[in-house]
């Protein structure tokens, strides 16, 4: 797979249902020179959204519905069901 390919799939808000948390740590590492330390919540964000959404494919997947990962629309309205983020 090319990176540009690769890099297309981490964009496409279908596919990465984290792009917001993602980018809250770039924007963080990139405020702070690249201190991890000072990004410390971000980074937890980030790796409690792909937790999150991993659980939800998972499920989906156990349960036969397709596609695996809810769209950007549905998780959408799942996040509003749920009364905002649960992460």
């Amino acid at each position: 797979m090319s990176d540009k390919s690769n890099a297309r799939k981490v964009r496409n808000a279908d596919i990465n249902p984290c792009i917001e948390e993602s980018d809250g740590s770039q924007k963080c590492l990139d405020a702070y020179n690249y201190n991890k330390d000072m990004c410390s919540a971000y980074f937890l964000k980030y790796k409690n959204c792909r937790k999150y959404w991993h659980g939800v494919m998972l499920q989906r997947r156990r349960e036969g519905i397709k596609p695996d990962m809810p769209t950007a629309k549905e998780r959408e309205e799942i996040i509003a069901a749920l009364g905002g983020k649960p992460y």
